[in-house]
């Protein structure tokens, strides 16, 4: 999966140091593929002893050169730290390998932190489960790709009983980069990451439309790029500002209102079809503006658009 560079998301920064934890803790990490392999490599580059496991063989070879224990089992390599880092490709496969019966009596009384991506609904499960079961547990997300990992663009947040992050803390700062916890409730992070993943593809859908619009006027991309990045340079104040409109609920549009936002959709609409192109996307945001403006909103900002998309 895409994530963001750590530019565009901030959180409380702390940089691992070697005196920041004991040299002698230990860190299991669950899952191989390339995220997880960055993340072992991160702590072992800290000096923690470091116990991998993954389901398919053969992925740990580099990590085991560098020192790292691999274990046979996931229950076994549970069983080597008072942590575990999960990093798999979604809950499905993260709730395989904790809740298999030798795994979870491994796992009782130690610490799982889950950066596994999925949705809040089944991080508030997992979470519920290693309860029942005796498991401390916290959730995460990363928010920065694989190569970022140990370095300080990387990105991490963090959910869950706050006591038992700050434990943690020091062996999870060898990670790198940022470190924000954002509550109690375990599927808070899964939600933060949710919404910024939701932004950040619906964006490079849009960008992707405008490259198919662009060609099929005889532009290039190479061309249209250095107008897009001044679009993009607009977008943060109006990241802040819309957030205060969805907060309070006031979606001014005294600058640009739904009434002209519609009419540029229409615009977009037909010069795409013209072309052949599918305008699926913007058909259907053109149609929640005119549903805000039928709904008595037209002299509203787009954002108006933010209270009715639960509506029905």
């Amino acid at each position: 999966m895409q994530r963001f560079s750590s530019s565009a998301i901030h959180g409380s920064s702390s940089m691992s140091t070697m005196s920041t934890y004991d040299h002698q803790s230990a860190v299991t990490v669950l899952g191989l593929g390339p995220m997880g392999r960055a993340l072992a490599g991160a702590f072992l580059d800290a000096g923690l002893r470091t116990t991998v496991w993954n389901r398919t063989p053969g992925r740990d070879r580099e990590l085991t050169e560098r020192g790292a224990a691999a274990a046979p089992t996931a229950a076994e390599a549970a069983r080597a730290s008072a942590l575990t880092v999960v990093c798999v490709v979604n809950y499905d496969a993260s709730d395989a390998v904790l809740r298999e019966e030798e795994t979870a009596t491994a796992l009782k009384g130690r610490t799982v932190v889950n950066l596994s991506a999925d949705t809040p609904g089944r991080a508030r499960d997992t979470g519920d489960w290693a309860a029942r079961h005796g498991v401390h547990y916290l959730d995460g997300a990363i928010m920065t790709p694989a190569p970022t990992i140990g370095t300080s663009d990387a990105v991490f947040l963090h959910s869950g009983p706050r006591e038992l992050y700050l434990r943690h803390k020091p062996v999870l700062d060898a990670l790198g980069g940022s470190h924000t916890h954002l509550g109690e409730d375990i599927g808070r992070a899964a939600g933060y990451d949710i919404a910024l993943l939701d932004l950040f593809w619906t964006a490079m859908a849009g960008y992707a439309h405008a490259l198919a619009v662009a060609r099929a006027e005889g532009i290039t991309g190479r061309e249209l790029a250095p107008f897009a990045q001044g679009i993009a340079a607009i977008l943060p104040p109006l990241i802040e500002e819309f957030a205060g409109d969805a907060d309070d609920g006031t979606y001014s549009g005294d600058l640009n209102p739904i009434t002209s936002a519609a009419s540029s959709m229409a615009h977009i609409v037909h010069a795409s079809e013209a072309h052949g192109i599918d305008a699926g996307v913007m058909r259907t945001v053109e149609g929640q503006a005119r549903r805000a403006i039928a709904l008595g909103h037209g002299t509203d900002g787009f954002m108006r658009v933010t209270e009715l998309l639960g509506r029905h």
